[in-house]
């Protein structure tokens, strides 16, 4: 079967799943869209497909893909959990999602970190018995390692205020990435600046002094 990509940052939801005095925690989600659209990507429109049955009182998906090495469909089926506001369709959009997790889209979120956001990095208040906020958050960086891991994970308000940060055990070339992506500074600028035709040549010195430059450039969209 092919490869399934791991989820970019723009195809993360972030929901509040616990809030109070003291803070709130965050949840990682991707919704239905997404998988439609790595599906599309993956094995192109007219390669998969997606039905639905129900057993019992419970509606299940089944999705399948075609595997062009093995000539035959592959298929994984999961249930779904009603929502509050539509029954049946809350249910076919769940259970759809979750076969798609079986398929291994966006089963990197099953290992998310726990994202604790302290109540001085967000607006909280009371509303009768219980607290809430109206602050929006969004996923501005996520990176991963071999095994598909999350090692690293920036979350921002919708101030562009960075409200969480897991920092990853990263190498000088991987701290200087991440800094290229956080500032939008080319690669091929940093190169020539420096007289370089690669990172990979550069003396650990240099490497030092790329790192340190880039971390006094502003950030293109998130300000801590």
């Amino acid at each position: 079967m092919e490869q399934i990509r791991l989820l970019k940052p723009s195809e993360i939801e972030c929901r509040i799943g616990t809030i109070g005095e003291k803070g709130l925690t965050l949840l990682l989600y991707k919704d239905a869209r997404v998988d439609m659209k790595i599906l599309d990507e993956v094995y192109g429109p007219l390669n998969w497909q997606r039905t639905h049955v129900m057993i019992g009182n419970h509606l299940y998906c089944k999705v399948s893909v075609w595997d062009e090495a093995k000539q035959q469909w592959i298929s994984k089926m999961d249930v779904g959990t009603e929502s509050y506001a539509e029954k049946e369709k809350g249910q076919a959009s769940d259970s759809f999602k979750r076969a798609c997790v079986s398929l291994g889209i966006g089963r990197e979120l099953y290992k998310a970190p726990f994202i604790w956001v302290p109540a001085g990095k967000t607006h909280i208040q009371k509303k009768g018995e219980r607290y809430i906020t109206y602050d929006k958050f969004q996923v501005r960086e996520i990176h991963y390692n071999e095994e598909r891991e999350i090692v690293g994970l920036l979350i921002c308000n919708q101030e562009g205020k960075l409200i969480y940060e897991m920092q990853a055990e990263m190498t000088a070339i991987d701290v200087i990435q991440r800094e290229l992506q956080r500032t939008g500074v080319a690669l091929e600028t940093v190169l020539q600046r420096y007289g370089l035709h690669s990172l990979e040549e550069a003396p650990e010195e240099a490497w030092q002094r790329i790192i340190n430059s880039l971390k006094k450039t502003k950030s293109k969209g998130c300000a801590a």
